[in-house]
């Protein structure tokens, strides 16, 4: 029973995904919609969320020592709960018309965000490459999910291509470092490489696995060079899935990343710590010059999406957990996906809104947007402000928790690159503000945005500035979330 509860969100999720699909095989009527489907989904979202809330402040190992309840796992465990919650009331009108099987959506879609549970608590590589590989599934299907949209079964082809092989390589790191210890508990990893046991040609053999497992976690984080299949599985997917791609996995890439290497190798952190900095900034710098030149806004988000993961790993790549500053890295990195999750979400329900009226994506298309929708183009610019990191947002806070840790350690080339590649960014995305208030619309008709969607994006605007204007309960939740690394 102990084990029950302490797995109950993860239940919750499983039950509701299974659920969702039965109802939707029971009660499927040719050319019919169950537009009440998606209110079980969500029922079962908040459900795990209250299951979630009970379980905080629990630090326990379970399953002989393969997933771990604690902080951290359940603060990605809020994260992904969020992001589904405002990703369906955004999809509650997108798939009308575009698909005869709009209920399986939701199913799937609760099902890849319990695989984002499991990645963020897994504490055994055998149990990080069976939820990586869950989420990898659920992932290729979701990109592909409208069939009849060539563009949507290329880019789930190319998604599945690259993540295929990024699996295989992180699996050979996996088998490299079981071979060099023994074991696949990170913890156990980590007392074996520390016990000063091993001779210094077993050891040599843990540098070429760090470079394959940070290849399997970079390509779910859309780190480059593992970044090629990101533009085109973004802007072929349908638009909500794009939204939680941008979200869900890329938290995942990031729960994994952190506790793996903090937790199993801290040992090597002066040669990770080198390579992430690197790929920090090749990262960051490629993503904004590439989407400077981009018309399309989903294209152009997915570069701004390996921009932003190369911006999150500035926090990681300046880690210092035992110094006496509040910017110790880890707690910047979660501050700033729990603010990515709500801009950036907020900014593709924007964009779901004005494909649902337009059927465009083009970025010359939203000129003169604030005459035909004030509510959306007002939100949309708050939005995009926050991802370009000027207050009061979200986005603020949390470029300037990575940038502090940067300093803090020292590292004051990584956190030029990064101020400087936030210069970059403003070009692009203050040039969507530009057609949206500055330009004269082509078309005078008004843009309409259905309830879900206006709620949605009222939800995410509003908690994108209150984590701007009034940031410590965000601050103190995010440093709470890093008290599991006191176990090592």
């Amino acid at each position: 029973m102990d084990i029950l509860g302490l797995l109950s969100p993860e239940l919750v999720l499983l039950a509701t995904g299974l659920l969702v699909l039965i109802l939707d095989l029971v009660f499927y009527r040719e050319g019919g919609r169950q537009v009440w489907l998606p209110l079980v989904a969500v029922a079962g979202l908040i459900g795990a969320l209250v299951a979630t809330s009970l379980l905080w402040g629990t630090q326990e190992s379970l399953l002989s020592g393969m997933l771990a309840v604690d902080s951290f796992a359940l603060f990605f465990q809020v994260v992904a709960g969020l992001a589904t919650l405002l990703i369906i009331l955004a999809s509650w009108d997108y798939f009308k018309g575009k698909t005869p099987f709009e209920g399986e959506f939701y199913g799937l879609l609760v099902l890849v965000t319990l695989a984002v549970t499991l990645a963020a608590a897994s504490t055994d590589l055998i149990m990080v490459y069976l939820s990586m590989e869950f989420l990898s599934i659920g992932s290729y299907i979701l990109v592909g999910y409208l069939r009849d949209d060539p563009k949507s079964s290329e880019g789930a082809i190319k998604y599945f291509l690259y993540g295929a092989i990024a699996s295989g390589i992180m699996l050979y790191g996996m088998a490299l470092v079981y071979g060099v210890t023994g074991t696949t508990n990170l913890a156990a990893i980590a007392e074996t490489l520390a016990s000063g046991q091993l001779t210094g040609d077993f050891l040599w053999l843990v540098i070429p696995a760090l470079v394959m497992l940070l290849a399997g976690f970079g390509f779910k984080i859309a780190l480059v060079p593992f970044h090629h299949w990101s533009p085109d599985a973004y802007e072929g997917a349908p638009t909500p899935v794009t939204a939680f791609l941008s979200v869900g996995p890329k938290a995942a890439g990031f729960a994994i990343l952190v506790r793996v290497f903090l937790v199993a190798f801290p040992s090597f952190q002066v040669d990770w710590v080198a390579v992430l900095a690197g790929i920090s900034m090749i990262t960051m710098t490629l993503g904004n010059v590439v989407a400077l030149k981009q018309k399309n806004i989903k294209r152009m988000l997915a570069y701004s999406s390996i921009a932003q993961a190369g911006y999150i790993l500035i926090g990681f790549a300046s880690v210092a957990l035992d110094s006496p500053s509040v910017f110790n890295g880890v707690n910047g990195v979660l501050l700033y996906l729990l603010g990515y999750l709500f801009t950036n979400v907020g900014v593709f329900v924007a964009v779901i809104a004005f494909e649902n009226s337009t059927g465009s994506n083009e970025i010359s298309d939203y000129a003169g947007l604030v005459k035909r929708s004030p509510w959306l183009a007002g939100t949309l610019f708050v939005l995009l402000l926050s991802l370009t990191g000027i207050p009061p947002t979200a986005g603020f806070i949390g470029k300037f928790f990575v940038f502090a840790a940067a300093i803090n350690v020292q590292f004051y080339v990584l956190a030029l690159v990064g101020i400087v590649n936030s210069v970059v960014a403003a070009f692009y995305y203050l040039n969507v503000v530009r057609y949206m208030f500055f330009l004269p619309a082509e078309q005078e008709s008004k843009v309409k945005v259905s309830p879900p969607l206006a709620v949605a994006l009222g939800i995410a605007t509003a908690v994108t500035l209150l984590i701007g204007l009034y940031p410590q309960p965000f601050i103190d939740f995010a440093t709470h979330s890093v008290r599991l690394l006191s176990i090592l």
